[in-house]
């Protein structure tokens, strides 16, 4: 028995036992799961446009934001743009685009201004 009480024995067994556990020996993390493959990434998280896809419109976003101070309200046709162009290549999730901010206003939020007391 170990220290605390728990052999090596035990725990490679215990681990052995638990589907989803694999034992680090020496290696530690750093030298497992290479037989596993990837797992998406969770939404949110856009993987990189390696095949440059989308330059020109990041491109444009970016020199908008530098010209207009980032004021990143200035430039919504163009993360608009870019975000349209990320979908189109698969290199995030399509979704609507109202869902990311860029939907028409509704009746309510267009009339907030034109209350009459």
């Amino acid at each position: 028995m170990g220290l605390f009480g728990t052999g090596l024995d035990e725990l490679k067994t215990e681990a052995n036992l638990r589907p989803n556990t694999r034992w680090f020996g020496a290696g530690g993390a750093f030298g497992g799961n290479r037989g596993l493959r990837p797992v998406p990434p969770e939404k949110g998280i856009f993987p990189l446009d390696h095949l440059h896809e989308c330059d020109l419109e990041k491109k444009e976003y970016l020199d908008c934001l530098k010209t207009s101070g980032h004021q990143s309200e200035k430039c919504k046709q163009f993360s608009k743009k870019y975000l349209q162009c990320r979908m189109e290549k698969n290199l995030m999730a399509k979704q609507d685009l109202s869902e990311l901010g860029f939907g028409k206003p509704s009746g309510v939020e267009a009339s907030v201004g034109n209350e009459v007391s």
